[in-house]
């Protein structure tokens, strides 16, 4: 039994990831100060004796025993982080170093989970992990993408000038149940719109591109990582190299709610990357690890979480 701490694990991919952890038989720390996440991700495993949920924010000092960390505290979607822009900073930079800090204290592994987002807008397609991103440092999502930028240079640096066990993740897209029926990402605009035969919001033309991975597949490549041998850091991909265009995901969200609702079309928000697809060879070749969830699959899962939700 190892002693896990997850910050941000009541949130979407969080509550997933304590779960498999609990599963494993691990003694599960969540950590959440609810602003995004919800206790009802986690009631399931409320009663368990290896599970303990604190209320509790990453900005401020955190002191535990712990021997692993999976830090995914931070707003993901954009309206989301834009909400307080300089409290997403703050939970990526000064709640990283707190993590961190914590992890050196206690000689506990850290695995950071970072984003496709470091990519920006990218000139480069599909993205590598030697690829340095091209990144507006002054816009509207710059909160969240240079501040987990900041938290990746902060990993390195903690890891190189005090010598922490450090894991770098970037993650792509993911969808799944739990998700914030009102997060304002596509693939719950899209689910809800389509559950209620609204009219399906497109922004710009809809041929930007997304890669979608369903979260049980991203929760596997997370474990992974963190028990991966030490001397491979990352930062490494985890994402499914699917591509498709808004307008196929539309599509495919109206075929299989077996809805009629119309499309619409609305201006492109300011730094929306127009493509976004990962390369995955290192996560295949360093753990062995590919997604298996097809979009069909893992969206037909979701559209039934989101019917309950909607009832």
């Amino acid at each position: 039994m190892k002693k896990i701490l997850v910050t941000g694990g009541a949130g979407f991919i969080g509550s997933h990831l304590c779960k498999c952890l609990v599963k494993e038989g691990n003694y599960v720390i969540c950590v959440d100060n609810f602003f995004t996440g919800s206790k009802d991700n986690v009631k399931s495993l409320l009663n368990c004796d290896n599970f303990e949920l604190i209320r509790h924010d990453i900005t401020e000092d955190l002191r535990l025993e712990v021997e692993q960390i999976y830090n995914l505290a931070c707003p993901a979607s954009p309206p989301h982080y834009q909400y307080n822009a300089i409290k997403t900073a703050k939970t990526s930079v000064i709640g990283s170093m707190n993590m961190l800090g914590l992890a050196k204290r206690v000689n506990a592994r850290i695995l950071q989970a970072s984003t496709s987002e470091v990519y920006g807008d990218p000139k480069v397609h599909p993205q590598p992990e030697c690829y340095w991103g091209h990144v507006n440092p002054i816009g509207i999502r710059s909160c969240y993408d240079e501040g987990k930028r900041m938290a990746e240079t902060l990993f390195f640096d903690y890891n190189r000038q005090h010598d922490v066990d450090i894991k770098i993740i970037r993650i792509f897209n993911t969808y799944g149940p739990n998700m914030d029926i009102n997060d304002g990402r596509v693939v719950s605009n899209f689910i809800t719109q389509a559950l209620k035969n609204e009219d399906i919001t497109i922004y710009g033309t809809g041929e930007q591109t997304r890669s979608f991975c369903y979260v049980d597949d991203l929760v596997d490549g997370m474990i992974k990582m963190m028990n991966s041998d030490e001397g491979f850091k990352g930062p490494v991909n985890l994402g499914n190299p699917g591509e498709f265009t808004m307008l196929e995901l539309a599509e495919k969200v109206i075929r299989l709610t077996n809805s009629s609702s119309k499309l619409v079309h609305r201006p492109l928000p300011s730094d929306d990357p127009t493509q976004r697809k990962p390369v995955i060879e290192l996560a295949k070749k360093e753990l062995n690890w590919e997604p298996t969830i097809m979009l069909d699959e893992g969206l037909k899962k979701t559209i039934e979480y989101f019917c309950e939700k909607l009832k």
